[in-house]
């Protein structure tokens, strides 16, 4: 009788695990759908785009798009901006907030109510966009690269994340260590960091995507086309603000349009995000999951 209900139980698990298999699969393609409309816009002619022709396959196949694209310095400028504030944000961001978590998630740290206040209280009340311009062109970052770094740095829901995950941290690891004589800060940058893996990788990756695809902040901040990151470039060229982008466009030869080249902008900034998530996703759903059982 317990071999049948084992069966059954199995039988029932292997449905299951199919029914989200195909969900997931058709969530998948949904999800794929709008890349892959960019994708055959940007690969598609100029009469097809001005014709409003294109599906989900390219119509008059051409590279047109990202000859042009690929060939323009502004572009790759725009790119390295962006990989170089990204960078910078991840960086300083984990540590910073990994040094703000660790010690709120002792309980006999005495300030920790009152800081979670604070914490708290900037995820339900956010600063208006014109004090908030103020503040940040106060502090000497209008039209500075640092205007797409310090802005991005601290995130009250990654820190807590990152809290919770060290409060499910074993005590008796820190309790040993602190045996054999090693002090708080050897403990966190010796024990604790290497041992926190799967949150630093997700808490990376948001702070990395948020960094990345930033662009109300570098909008309202900066000015000079030189320092613009490679989202504020894509609105570039999807509303033709360029000069040379517009002169080209207009030319009778060029077999491409703002539409196919704004998509092959779109496609290109999403490359690098693609290229990276496959490195950190093991980590990803273990960091998120350890991040959200206590708070």
């Amino acid at each position: 009788m317990s071999a049948r209900n084992h069966i059954r139980e199995s039988a029932g698990d292997h449905a299951f695990n199919l029914a989200v298999l195909i969900f997931l699969i058709l969530f998948g393609v949904v999800m794929a759908v709008p890349m892959i409309a960019e994708l055959a816009v940007s690969l598609s002619s100029k009469i097809a785009s001005q014709t409003g022709t294109i599906g989900l396959v390219p119509v008059g196949f051409t590279f047109a798009s990202w000859e042009f694209m690929l060939r323009n310095a502004g572009l790759w400028r725009s790119l390295g901006i962006s990989a170089a504030s990204t960078a910078l944000v991840v960086v300083i961001s984990l540590l910073i907030n990994a040094m703000m978590a660790y010690p709120l998630s002792k309980r006999n740290f005495a300030p920790v109510k009152v800081l979670m206040l604070v914490v708290v209280f900037t995820m339900i009340f956010k600063a208006p966009t014109i004090p908030y311009f103020l503040t940040l062109r106060g502090y000497g970052l209008y039209n500075s690269f640092w205007a797409m770094v310090v802005p991005q740095v601290i995130s009250a829901y990654n820190l807590l994340v990152m809290r919770s995950f060290f409060q499910s941290f074993p005590a008796e690891i820190e309790e040993a260590a602190e045996i054999d004589g090693c002090g708080k800060f050897r403990m966190f940058f010796r024990i604790v960091l290497p041992s926190s893996k799967a949150v630093i990788a997700t808490v990376g990756l948001f702070y990395g995507v948020g960094a990345w695809n930033q662009y109300a902040t570098p909008l309202m901040m900066i000015q000079d086309t030189a320092l613009f990151p490679l989202q504020l470039k894509i609105h570039q060229l999807v509303n033709a603000a360029s000069g040379d982008i517009a002169a080209a466009v207009k030319v009778s030869t060029a077999n491409y349009t703002n539409d196919t080249l704004g998509a092959a902008a779109v496609i290109f900034s999403m490359v690098p995000v693609l290229l990276i998530y496959p490195f950190v996703q093991k980590y990803f759903a273990k960091g998120a999951m350890l991040g959200s059982v206590k708070g």
